[in-house]
């Protein structure tokens, strides 16, 4: 279903610093077990889950807004001069189960110094100490409040990894409801089948030393609770394509070692057919959510690219 104009392949090669960072990182302890059946209880039994701080130096950096929405805590960075033409609505990534992590920050001050846009992040409660839903009642408020004060057009939504599902799911609700609706769609290495069913995953699982078939689809399963993991509620792969349609342009960005990168090259494919202005660009032994290493020539020009969207 890819066609040459729905993929590209940005970086033929990885930059040295961006192998440097992969093997350092290759030797840390994983942020969650790496086993399926060690899931279950490392969330059952783990004390209380707690967002990274926002870093200090960003009250001198940005102009820092901190608000609520559905009961969670949302925080605002504009650039210093203040609110920018473009407002990103951003979800962070941890696969539903955990919390801000303190890399997410110095990635969300790129996007709004290299951007040269606002960004709010929303720090949702995370399952299964909370359920589901109170992840979709953050998001559906966080946007209803900033359309409310910014131009809908001029609002791009965008998360990494389970962050990039709940930026999609978002925006499929919000096209279904037939109100204001955010002008674009942005995704990092977005996680789009919550059952992890496609096979070629398995030639990409080595390479990533992040993500494990097994153990991701466990967090699936528990994140799903008691809807079919399949659906497309919860997996956005199996979207139906007159539904696709009613999406905003989109763009994507996945590492090709980057377990997500199967799934991502097939929506791609079903964006483009179901007539969506969508692109997805990859990376060359990137591993997941690579534009986190925001020092690597692979981040730099993810963000040149999205600026260039955001001037389209």
């Amino acid at each position: 279903m890819l066609t040459d104009t729905s993929i590209e392949l940005r970086s033929p090669k990885p930059s040295i610093m961006m192998r440097t960072v992969k093997w350092i990182m290759s030797k840390r302890s994983s942020v969650f077990p790496r086993q399926a059946d060690e899931i279950a209880p490392y969330l059952a039994n783990r004390t209380p889950p707690v967002d990274a701080p926002m870093p200090a130096n960003f009250n001198q950096k940005f102009q820092v807004e901190e608000w609520t929405a559905a009961g969670q805590k949302v925080v605002t960075l504009h650039p210093k001069s203040g609110p920018a033409e473009w407002h990103m609505l951003y979800f962070h990534g941890g696969g539903f189960v955990l919390p801000m992590f303190k890399e997410h920050w110095p990635l969300a001050q790129a996007l709004v110094e290299q951007c040269g846009m606002s960004v709010s992040l929303p720090l949702y409660d995370v399952v299964p100490e909370a359920h589901y839903s109170r992840q979709d009642e953050l998001a559906d408020a966080a946007f209803a409040k900033l359309a409310g004060e910014h131009d809908p057009a001029k609002i791009i939504l965008n998360g990494d990894s389970a962050g990039g599902h709940m930026a999609f799911s978002l925006a499929m609700r919000l096209a279904k409801a037939g109100g204001p609706t955010p002008g674009k769609l942005a995704l990092f290495a977005p996680w789009l089948d919550v059952t992890m069913r496609d096979e070629a995953m398995q030639a990409v699982e080595p390479n990533d030393f992040m993500l494990k078939i097994g153990a991701v689809r466990a967090m699936g399963t528990i994140w799903s609770d008691d809807r079919d993991p399949s659906s497309p509620a919860c997996s956005p792969l199996y979207t139906a394509k007159d539904d696709l349609a009613l999406l905003p342009p989109t763009r994507i960005w996945t590492g090709r070692h980057d377990l997500f990168i199967v799934d991502s090259r097939t929506f791609a494919g079903k964006l483009r057919d179901a007539g969506v202005d969508a692109k997805l660009y990859e990376y060359e032994a990137s591993p997941h959510v690579y534009m986190a290493i925001v020092p690597t020539r692979e981040a730099k020009d993810t963000y040149a690219l999205l600026r260039e969207f955001l001037a389209e």
